[in-house]
């Protein structure tokens, strides 16, 4: 069947999707239309009936407001997205949103949707096949062996984070990842040209991407041959240029932006298809069609090639067979609980007055050991971040069995890589930068959590307690702000135990993303029984407690734990029955049965402080109108951090001075 009616396919189901919603961008899958048809038919190793099948192809839109592209490739391959599906786009808890969603649709891979992280998700992809391939890999058994494709527009390659993944991506010859630009010269707002000169091929040479120029995107020979050749250069990855025409196909709007991002009309729709000579009503196929796309039995043949593959790799490496297939499962290895339990149990019999980054670390070191999967990383702050530990090794360009990544100065890049190294699977991959930074990165964190994956960030130097780097780098509303983030889970330990206890619940944390945030200062450990080492995992438990009905209630978090039990025994000395609240986790808290929640914070004691050195606002859900706060209602200063303290009066005697006046 001549190939342009196949791609025509694509271009009807389309622009009808869009049409029948509405809404939408029929522009880029129209464009694209050919590039997808020789990718998806010629080249991508996948198997509809099993999307999971762990040696596929990664296919990304990173241009995602196209979705339909991607809709109409699953419809046609013969995954489980049926017409109706696509007569559903765009409509509530339909298959078809608006924006490719994760778990949504068999055969997405990730969520795209906010440019240039489709394109960073499959950097990280790329890294998780090159470092499991390096691992687990042996002569004549290349059993972790597949591609990672994207396509992405003119806006993925203007947002800023384009630059960070792809230097990043051409720094560790990621050769088995291959880019398509869809270089249409258009957006939203008319003609790039305008706005966007870059010379971009020169700018991929420089990454040191290999770059195929100047391909004709509705040249299904052309469009071919540049794939075969990016694919025999497996010391680089691959930028192809393909020149398209945007809305190919549509007579009066093709080309324009008018096709960007809305429907292309009835009348338009009838003069396209009487163009592109498409003699079929709307979402109807010929059965011819999509018997050339149909990829069931192809792609099962190629898994079933693979199982024999591993088969033969199971007989002769046995351990590393059970090793990767645990770890593409996800599981955690055997008598993980009791092991962790006695390191926390442990940590707890032997206390040590040391900054939270620093448990963290500690952390590291004995979880690391049980977890060859840990893959770590920094933006250039390991030395500060504290998230090498002595089996640490890097991943380079020419050895990539290591275990951990400098990411330089890419706070956004990073944390959207390990988004993709997540998806990928066969990894628990975590960064790290200060949580001041995180304000670069927290669109990437919230796609975690939107996506439902495990996004593990270390987050230091934690407040003013950083000290005479000043307020540039002091953060104040950031903690709040990942505790709002929904599907987040946000902790800030007090002091070892409490952190070694927030790392394990991260590992274990498989469906959410978690933030870890950490002190700079050394922080004193606190006593407990075995009741409250146990109740640390609940987010918030009693820390210190009086005889009877508590007159007053103190919540701290981190650093101001031991401002709560100082402030506690003073009041104490004064005969106010006190109960101090360690609350580490305020998500998992929450998450508690009601009963629970009560035994730690009753009803019935309204006067409650809360302490913490960050914003103050957050923290009236759990303190009332009747109760107080210590905490920050402005940036901080460049000051040592016992100097800062007390300016802001995040001090004992503010909080003894706060509680007799709640008390009177």
């Amino acid at each position: 069947m001549d190939r342009k009616t196949l791609a025509n396919a694509i271009r009807a189901l389309s622009m009808d999707g869009v049409q029948q919603a509405q809404s939408g961008h029929p522009g880029a899958p129209m464009g694209m239309a050919d590039i997808a048809e020789v990718l998806w038919r010629n080249h991508l190793n996948h198997s509809p009936s099993n999307p999971e099948w762990a040696n596929r192809d990664r296919f990304v839109l990173s241009n995602g407001h196209g979705s339909m592209l991607i809709y109409s490739l699953l419809h046609l391959s013969g995954y489980d997205l049926t017409k109706d599906d696509l007569k559903q786009f765009r409509q509530l808890h339909s298959k078809t949103p608006g924006h490719p969603e994760y778990g949504y649709t068999a055969g997405v891979e990730t969520t795209t949707g906010p440019l240039g992280q489709g394109i960073a998700n499959a950097v990280g992809m790329a890294i998780a096949e090159k470092t499991l391939a390096a691992q687990f890999n042996q002569k004549h058994h290349p059993i972790v062996d597949h591609y990672t494709y994207a396509f992405m527009g003119d806006g993925c390659l203007m947002e800023g984070i384009s630059h960070e993944v792809c230097s990043m991506a051409g720094t560790l010859k990621l050769g088995k990842l291959v880019a398509f630009w869809d270089d249409n010269g258009i957006s939203i707002d008319g003609e790039v040209d305008g706005w966007f000169s870059d010379d971009t091929p020169k700018r991929f040479e420089a990454y040191g991407w290999q770059v195929i120029p100047n391909v004709d995107g509705h040249d299904p020979v052309a469009i071919d041959r540049a794939i075969n050749q990016a694919k025999a250069d497996t010391t680089r990855p691959t930028l192809i240029c393909t020149k398209t025409i945007i809305g190919f196909g549509s007579p009066n709007k093709s080309g324009s932006h008018d096709c960007h991002g809305a429907p292309l009309g009835e009348a338009e729709i009838a003069a396209t298809r009487q163009q592109l000579n498409w003699e079929h009503e709307a979402f109807e196929i010929p059965q011819q069609v999509y018997a050339h796309w149909d990829a069931k039995e192809a792609g099962a043949a190629k898994e079933a090639a693979w199982n024999e593959k591993f088969a033969a790799y199971a007989a002769d490496y046995p351990d590393l067979a059970r090793e990767l297939s645990r770890r593409l499962d996800g599981e955690l290895p055997e008598q993980w609980d009791e092991l962790t339990r006695e390191i926390i149990a442990q940590l707890q019999a032997n206390p040590a007055n040391i900054a939270s980054r620093k448990a963290s670390q500690n952390a590291l070191e004995a979880f690391g050991m049980l977890l060859p999967e840990m893959l770590g990383g920094s933006a250039d702050l390991a030395p500060s971040n504290l998230t090498m530990w002595s089996g640490s090794k890097a991943i380079e360009s020419d050895d990539a069995s290591g275990n951990y990544l400098h990411y330089g100065v890419r706070e956004f890049g990073m944390t959207a890589i390990i988004n993709g190294i997540a998806l990928h699977g066969g990894f628990i991959p975590y960064g790290a930068t200060f949580l001041m930074f995180m304000e670069y990165a927290r669109n990437a964190m919230r796609m975690a959590a939107l996506m439902k994956i495990q996004n593990i960030q270390v987050y230091t130097h934690d407040s003013i307690g950083l000290g005479e780097d000043g307020p540039t780098h002091q953060p104040v509303e950031q903690i709040a702000s990942l505790r709002l983030t929904p599907n987040m889970s946000t902790w800030r330990p007090c002091d070892q135990v409490e952190s070694a206890v927030a790392w394990k619940l991260a590992i274990e944390r498989k469906t959410a993303p978690t933030s870890l945030i950490f002190s700079r200062q050394n922080l004193a450990q606190q006593p407990r029984d075995a009741a409250q080492l146990a109740n640390i995992e609940r987010g918030g438990y009693v820390l210190l407690d009086c005889e009877g009905t508590p007159e007053l209630i103190l919540i701290a978090t981190g650093s101001e734990v031991e401002i709560a039990t100082d402030s506690s025994a003073r009041l104490t000395k004064e005969g106010v029955k006190v109960r101090v609240v360690s609350m580490p986790s305020t998500d998992a808290f929450d998450a508690q049965t009601a009963e629970y929640k009560e035994s730690v914070l009753p009803a019935a004691v309204t006067r409650r402080i809360a302490i913490e050195a960050a914003i103050s606002d957050y923290w009236f859900k759990y303190v009332g109108l009747q109760g107080d706060i210590v905490g920050m209602n402005s940036f901080g200063e460049s000051a040592p951090a016992g100097e800062l303290y007390k300016l802001f009066n995040i001090t004992a005697d503010n909080v003894v001075e706060k509680a007799k006046v709640l008390l009177t």
